[in-house]
């Protein structure tokens, strides 16, 4: 990560998520440090990780298949925070899917984060522009899951089919608690 990068890290703080934020498992209090003393800055959003996030995709089309809601919530303060990092020239990292597809539906226009509450049906498939997040830390998906589609269309697909195949031949552990990867975005 580059000195000026700045992390949104997700933070599970409900009773009503069926599953934890997997992605920021990855971080302990050491790494936060680190991060810290390399002068990068770390946002907490609040994620209710829905277990719609999970299902696979079972339609041929995806713009028939219907993206379980799920709640979260940008404060003022995050958001401000973000939209300063960004604006000194920082990069937004999206530590897990969720956080993205938060961040995602708190972007307006030209890519500020809003302050945000409220329930997000976002369903990111290639071809979606990108407003916010620059870089996505994520674990390895499901094919034909709505997350591997979204990591698709953030890095792109040729990209994330050899990031796969690669993952595959040496053995790294995919899904909830499995390895992670660090996704630069690509433009559609």
């Amino acid at each position: 990560m580059a000195t000026h990068a700045h992390a949104a890290s997700n933070v599970l703080t409900s009773t009503d998520a069926v599953a934890a934020p997997t992605a920021g498992l990855h971080f302990t209090d050491d790494l936060f440090a680190a991060l810290a003393d390399r002068g990068i800055g770390t946002s907490r959003v609040t994620l209710h990780v829905g277990a719609g996030t999970f299902l696979p995709v079972k339609v041929d089309d995806t713009r028939d298949h219907q993206m379980h809601a799920e709640v979260g919530e940008i404060t003022a303060a995050t958001a401000r925070q973000i939209n300063d990092a960004k604006a000194a020239g920082g990069r937004i990292v999206a530590v897990g899917t969720t956080s993205l597809r938060l961040l995602e539906s708190a972007a307006d226009a030209q890519g500020r984060i809003q302050p945000f509450h409220g329930a997000t049906d976002i369903f990111i498939t290639p071809g979606y522009r990108f407003r916010a997040v620059d870089i996505l830390m994520t674990n390895f998906h499901l094919p034909r899951s709505t997350l591997f589609m979204l990591v698709s269309a953030f890095s792109g697909l040729e990209s994330m089919r050899g990031a796969y195949a690669a993952a595959i031949a040496d053995g790294y552990r995919f899904y909830s608690y499995g390895d992670a990867t660090l996704l630069h975005r690509v433009e559609p």
